[in-house]
């Protein structure tokens, strides 16, 4: 585990929350949800936040925001990252939190807050 990793294992899920908040706020990012998966027996980490851009270049903007913004300011580079092929829907894995950042239509399509229903939804009014 690199010296930035151990960062997100001191961190706590809470404290993480609000700095990829700011990084999704950063670019403008919309429709803000936290779903708390801890509750979930088979939810494959404890929580996701997820949010959506205009455009595939808005959304591959907010992206590089979250991890540009937790590296610089914390030192947290994430575990992983992928979708930036086509931007359509990137996800940054933090460990227990994973970031969805997706075009309007795809987050439609995939709807991850009703495939999880049964977990409790925040809402993060937008910025403007």
């Amino acid at each position: 585990m690199t010296k930035a990793n151990t960062a997100i294992s001191e961190k706590t899920i809470d404290q993480l929350r609000p700095l990829v908040i700011e990084g999704i706020q950063e670019r403008k990012g919309r429709d803000i949800a936290v779903v708390d998966l801890t509750g979930i027996e088979t939810a494959p980490t404890s929580e996701f936040i997820i949010c959506q851009g205009n455009s595939s270049q808005q959304v591959a903007a907010i992206a590089d925001s979250v991890r540009d913004y937790l590296l610089e300011n914390y030192g947290i580079k994430p575990y992983n990252y992928d979708g930036y092929r086509n931007a359509q829907w990137i996800v940054i894995d933090y460990g227990a939190t994973l970031v969805h950042v997706f075009t309007r239509e795809t987050r439609q399509l995939y709807n991850l807050e009703e495939l999880w229903a049964d977990a409790p939804i925040s809402r993060i009014p937008d910025l403007d």
